[in-house]
């Protein structure tokens, strides 16, 4: 077996991932039974009423938290994958433009940031296909990833396999890629990580700015450690709306500095990361079903 190697000797793949989801989450105007339930305040309705004010919160994330992330990337030369719902960049094709201009990864989030974990077959099919290709048309490039909205079907890697997916994300069980077949065919599983996601600044107030970039320098200064003797690949999720307020953005500044003092670590997309090990360890299955 191959032992993967990242380039130029780099000890850590990062994968800055970079979460667009607004404008396509559950809304009454868009014919949905009620509205979307994340709210940075912890409001839930308990009637079906447009929550206006919840919607002009995710609204801020493209036009005031967008900028500032785009901008912070940018300047750094660093190239993220954008995980994003089809629905979200069909209504903001000026995002889409600079995300592609810029030279990122669009992976796919799903057709509209919903829970596909209650469709059967055929409409996740569907969901999955409608994702593809609006995701094409608004990018000019089909999305090789996939990432639900956490919760998924017994039939979801099969079907992207089916539909020509090169990696699936759906997964928090390690920090290095391995493989997975589905009726011998392969696809790569890149795990994610909602540990250190900036999302959990939302769902849990405790969790400050000044403690979310304690802790992602911690997992950073942590994996690039255990780099030198294995291969590591790290995972930051942050969202527009969410890291993108003028109170939250600066430590994504100081993370991304931190990082850039680093010269022994890849900071790539996703693409790039499951190319590259495909190239070095190639999937191959063993007589006892065994994946490597």
């Amino acid at each position: 077996m191959s032992i993967v190697t990242w380039p130029n000797g780099a000890r850590l793949a990062l994968s800055i991932v970079v979460n667009v989801e607004e404008g396509s989450e559950a809304s009454i105007a868009d014919g949905d039974r009620g509205p979307e339930p994340v709210d940075e305040l912890g409001v839930t309705l308990k009637k079906a009423l447009r929550n206006y004010g919840n919607e002009s919160n995710y609204q801020y994330g493209l036009k005031a938290g967008a900028p500032r992330v785009m901008k912070l990337l940018g300047e750094r030369g660093i190239r993220a994958t954008f995980t994003a719902a089809a629905l979200s960049l069909e209504r903001a094709p000026e995002l889409a433009r600079r995300i592609v201009a810029d030279g990122h990864e669009v992976c796919a989030h799903g057709w509209r940031w919903v829970h596909q974990f209650h469709m059967d077959e055929t409409a996740e099919r569907a969901f999955i296909r409608k994702a593809v290709a609006s995701i094409a048309r608004t990018t000019g490039e089909r999305p090789h990833g996939w990432l639900s909205r956490y919760l998924l079907t017994g039939n979801t890697r099969r079907l992207l396999v089916e539909e020509g997916f090169t990696y699936h994300m759906d997964d928090y069980s390690d920090d290095t890629p391995f493989w997975d077949s589905v009726d011998g065919k392969p696809i790569l599983i890149l795990p994610y990580a909602i540990d250190s996601n900036d999302m959990k600044m939302w769902t849990a107030p405790s969790f400050t700015p000044d403690a979310w970039l304690r802790y992602a320098t911690d997992s950073f200064d942590w994996l690039r450690r255990e780099g030198a003797e294995a291969a590591r690949m790290m995972s930051l999720g942050v969202h527009l709306r969410i890291i993108g307020r003028p109170g939250r953005i600066g430590y994504f500044e100081r993370f991304l500095d931190h990082v850039l003092r680093h010269e022994d670590v890849w900071i790539t997309t996703r693409l790039q990361i499951a190319r590259h090990w495909a190239e070095w360890r190639p999937y191959r299955s063993e007589p006892d079903g065994q994946k490597r």
